[in-house]
């Protein structure tokens, strides 16, 4: 097996180039590692704190419990973070990338992700794991470079490489709705895939997107449950759990209904699903049990079939792929297809989706026509610079994609009424 294509790999299986940052910076503290300082960097970051007040799946500001984007991320963080460190990569670079891998994403969820693209055509339209790449290599302010550019956080190519999920532009790869560089980020999109495989993920992006899937799929089914949004006993009648498997199977995986319905009746059958859900402290502990049962079995599952795989060695970047059994895949989209249709097909939903993706499109135009003045003070300059009218958009849309879900309520009151 070979380790990275970059030049011989150290003890920790990482090399020079890996830890390598586009700007040249002094190091402050020779005591921490660069990965350390990575991980600090975005947990200090202003793009994180603001995920506290965007949507994950259920409103912010709802209730006090149901996850935010920011919970989400430190979930998946604490997730990606142990797994990565059981099959050998540092744990400091899996957790800065899963710290970062929802950074990029808009106001109001996926749906003000969708009006977002729609709004931002002119300019090659949006997508939240390039708008994340974007906000970490020049929008987040931290260094700036000897030509007076922003560097972002400046973060190592490693990290950086570890937060890729769609190594391709728009258009191009397997999934063409999804991609993770913009063209005018091209030139350090490059340098940050330098040596790559054309089209594949590290090691570690795969660690932290199946960590991602785990957090969202278990977590939303413990929000809906919570909010008594999913009932045990409909869970388990004939219609509730067809529709279930129609969603999954259309959505989530390629997996038939009749095998999709023998593993949902097998999982819905494992003894840890408390049979209602009351809000009182045995009902909390049982789903909290319910929680913590289905993390571990998914990530076990993905532990162990890729130490069979792979060998007991310490994987790391391009030495080794992620192997997730076919069965944990399938309970994985079965816990989304719940989420989809108890939480997000509800008719109030959509009626608030389609008020959010209004808002998100008013909200451009009315920014368009106020810039540079109506812009906050870091984008003014980048919208008076812009060669133009698609680079001007481009500027408009990244200054919308940083709100929260609150702030984007406000601005689009006091822009347009």
């Amino acid at each position: 097996m070979t380790n990275h294509p970059r030049g011989e790999s150290g003890a920790d299986g990482y090399t020079s180039a890996d830890t390598e940052r586009k700007a040249r910076e002094n190091r402050k503290n020779r005591a921490r590692g660069p990965f350390e300082r990575d991980r600090a960097r975005v947990l200090h970051s202003a793009a994180l704190r603001r995920l506290a007040a965007k949507t994950q799946v259920v409103q912010p500001g709802v209730s006090d419990f149901p996850r935010t984007r920011l919970t989400h991320s430190l979930e998946c963080a604490q997730i990606g973070r142990e797994l990565g460190q059981a099959l050998g990569c540092d744990p400091d670079l899996v957790e800065a990338a899963c710290l970062s891998h929802d950074l990029g994403h808009p106001p109001f969820g996926h749906n003000g992700e969708r009006a977002l693209d729609e709004a931002a055509a002119a300019c090659g339209g949006f997508e939240g794991n390039a708008q994340s790449l974007r906000l970490l290599i020049r929008l987040e302010g931290k260094i700036i470079d000897p030509d007076g550019l922003s560097a972002g956080l400046n973060l190592t190519r490693a990290t950086l490489d570890a937060t890729v999920k769609y190594p391709w532009f728009r258009g191009e790869g397997p999934d063409t709705h999804k991609f993770n560089c913009y063209p005018d980020d091209t030139e350090t999109f490059a340098w940050l895939r330098r040596g790559a495989p054309p089209g594949r993920t590290c090691f570690e992006a795969q660690v932290m997107d199946w960590a991602d899937d785990v957090a969202y799929s278990v977590h939303d089914v413990e929000d809906a449950l919570h909010a008594g949004l999913v009932d045990m006993a409909a869970l388990r009648g004939t219609d509730e759990r067809a529709e279930v498997v129609r969603l999954a199977a259309a959505y989530y995986c390629d997996a038939d209904p009749a095998e999709l319905h023998h593993v949902f009746a097998e999982l819905l059958a494992a003894p840890v699903w408390p049979s209602e859900f009351t809000g009182d402290l045995a009902s909390l502990a049982a789903l909290k049990n319910l929680t913590s049962e289905l993390i571990g079995r998914f990530c076990r599952a993905a532990e162990h079939a890729t130490r069979a795989a792979h060998g007991q060695g310490r994987l790391t970047r391009y030495g080794a792929d992620l192997v997730v059994p076919r069965r944990a895949l399938l309970e994985c989209a079965l816990l989304k297809a719940v989420a989809a249709h108890f939480v997000m097909s509800r008719v109030e939903a959509i009626a608030y989706q389609a008020e959010e993706r209004r808002l998100i499109t008013e909200l451009v135009g009315a920014l368009r026509k106020s810039a540079p003045d109506g812009l906050d003070p870091q984008f003014r300059a980048a919208f008076t610079e812009a060669s133009g009218d698609a680079a001007a958009l481009r500027v408009v849309v990244d200054q919308v994609a940083s709100l929260t879900d609150t702030s984007a309520t406000a601005l689009h009151a006091r822009l347009v009424g």
